[in-house]
């Protein structure tokens, strides 16, 4: 009998302490829970950015999963992905090794929110599709070629309301609601001729001069905003003929990645949204003595008037990137970019 009732006082301590110990860990995940997004507008999007960690991995680092798996609680109409979703760039890598790093982005990233039915659109990066030519030739044919192959196998699933995708995955358009994206390939510092000519077209359609607002997606930005990328090659050539083109359309931001480093600024009408890196390499940015900082951004939007509200974290730490911790410029060649509040 003793016996008995010691075996039932050692299980009622095993439950005890098993149940506090899944209390401890529940309460520490909803107590990293981000605090309350302002209150929603219009139209919500959630922009990731630069996912990869060193060449050739399969892995991705906890604030990719975090932020995955918060992205359902936030409820938003769209997730933009600025490119780098996996980590290729790299001519020894085999095609089974790309296509594992494929089938981890799958696992990690797209497939949650495809299931969440969160529709998900993307810009192809250098590390998951260049399309860098070397005379005449793509240096990188089968990493572009697979990049190919994985999106245009889920693009039905990506819940997106397609105007024009002909060229899809480099480049393509859609419409969410309101607002009309064109999405372009810049995962070089060149736009070629062609893509210019139907980036007009794009913008011309009735789908864009019938929306409230349009938004452009490509990874490279037109300026640089990082300390260690500045110089050519890690930004758009043609800057500002580029940024002439976007005001001319009356495009209401520019979305990139590519620098690693979170910044929203404006150049007269012009919004140019840089997304930081939520995966490795996180960067500082000029005119900041910041550290650098993993990054998850919110936008909402009103659309009548057309405003917007900037909600961006911390991927580490979950708190709140505040204007006052951003420079309130950053110099270019065509003038500064002014820090949008």
């Amino acid at each position: 009998m003793r016996r008995f009732w010691w075996i039932l006082t050692l299980g009622f301590i095993c439950v005890v302490s098993f149940n506090a110990i899944a209390l401890y860990h529940a309460g520490f995940k909803i107590k990293n829970i981000p605090a309350e997004l302002p209150p929603r507008k219009d139209l919500r999007i959630v922009i990731i950015s630069d996912l990869n960690s060193q060449y050739g991995s399969t892995e991705y680092e906890p604030e990719v999963d975090r932020a995955i798996a918060l992205i359902p609680h936030w409820k938003p109409d769209l997730v933009l992905g600025g490119g780098d979703a996996i980590a290729g760039q790299k001519a020894s890598l085999t095609k089974s090794e790309i296509e594992a790093m494929w089938a981890a982005f799958d696992l990690h990233v797209a497939a949650p929110l495809i299931k969440a039915k969160i529709p998900l659109s993307f810009t192809i990066g250098n590390h998951d599709g260049s399309g860098a030519i070397k005379n005449g030739t793509l240096v990188f044919p089968q990493e572009r070629e697979l990049a190919r192959t994985y999106w245009q196998q889920r693009q039905d699933r990506l819940g997106l309301n397609f105007v024009e995708r002909a060229n899809f995955p480099f480049y393509y358009s859609f419409r969410q609601g309101e607002l009309f994206f064109v999405v372009w390939d810049a995962s070089t510092h060149i736009i070629s001729p062609q893509q210019l000519a139907w980036v007009e077209q794009a913008l011309d359609s009735t789908a864009a001069q019938t929306a409230a607002a349009k938004i452009v997606i490509g990874h490279l930005p037109l300026y640089p905003v990082a300390q260690t990328k500045n110089k050519p090659g890690e930004y758009l050539a043609n800057a500002s003929q580029l940024r002439s083109l976007l005001a001319d359309k009356q495009v209401f931001m520019y979305v990139s990645g590519h620098h690693h480093v979170y910044y929203p600024g404006k150049m007269k009408d012009l919004k140019l949204f840089h997304a930081g890196a939520l995966g490795q390499g996180a960067r500082q940015l000029i005119n900041s003595d910041e550290p650098p900082r993993q990054t998850v951004s919110v936008i909402d939007f009103k659309l009548d008037p057309l405003q917007i509200v900037y909600t961006t974290y911390d991927a580490a730490t979950w708190n709140k990137i505040t204007s006052d911790r951003l420079p309130a410029s950053i110099p270019s060649i065509d003038g500064a970019i002014i820090k949008d509040d």
